[in-house]
């Protein structure tokens, strides 16, 4: 059994404000969907839902927890006030150096140490707080395509990222900042054309 199968819940909240980072960017706009779509929920379901949907962490060196998925949840419930959150365990690793354990988290792809210019740094660069991450919007157009059919969701890890610079290398930054569907329509025709074949999720024609 791989160690991200070993999935254990933890009874007890943990303070989302204290949770580690294992990537230096989100999209802001998808963290700004993420909020309306939590307040969506607390209007609508009976405040369970936090319960029901724990963020999958590490226990890294001095018992600290690193998210290693929903980063953009994460940051959107600091926004809306929300002060804890259920984790699942996916590693228990307190008892590593702490050069040990990154190099641990990177070799099980946990680790993102990419910029905002898809530009790859040193572990010491990645942000030790959540509100601390940049923004990068081609990350958040990435998402948008996505959800316009673009491509499929994927289980690889920062799928979403390899998507991103897939566009960025197309695409001016000012255009994926203006969320215009004049853009959203052009990035979903690359992401369907031929040249995004080898990302996860592709979803273009046959043979691509």
């Amino acid at each position: 059994m791989s160690t991200r199968s070993r999935v254990e819940p933890i009874v007890h909240p943990v303070s989302i404000k204290e949770l580690r980072p294992t990537q230096m960017t989100v999209g802001l706009r998808e963290v700004e969907r993420k909020a309306r779509c939590w307040r969506d929920m607390k209007r609508t379901q009976d405040g369970d839902w936090l319960g029901q949907h724990m963020i999958p962490a590490v226990l890294g060196p001095g018992e600290t927890w690193w998210l290693v998925d929903h980063h953009h949840l994460a940051l959107a419930l600091i926004g809306e006030g929300v002060e804890k959150v259920l984790v699942s365990v996916v590693a228990r690793l307190p008892h590593l150096s702490k050069r040990r354990f990154l190099s641990v988290m990177d070799c099980h792809n946990w680790l993102h140490p990419y910029d905002a210019d898809g530009k790859r740094r040193d572990f010491d660069d990645l942000p030790r707080q959540l509100h601390k991450l940049a923004d990068d919007p081609f990350r958040s157009l990435a998402g948008e395509v996505r959800r316009a059919g673009g491509y499929a969701k994927s289980a690889v890890p920062f799928t979403e990222f390899m998507w991103a610079d897939f566009l960025r290398d197309r695409l001016r930054r000012r255009q994926a900042e203006s969320a215009s569907p004049k853009v959203l329509a052009q990035a979903v025709e690359l992401a369907r054309s031929r040249e995004a074949a080898y990302l996860p999720g592709f979803s273009g024609p046959e043979g691509g």
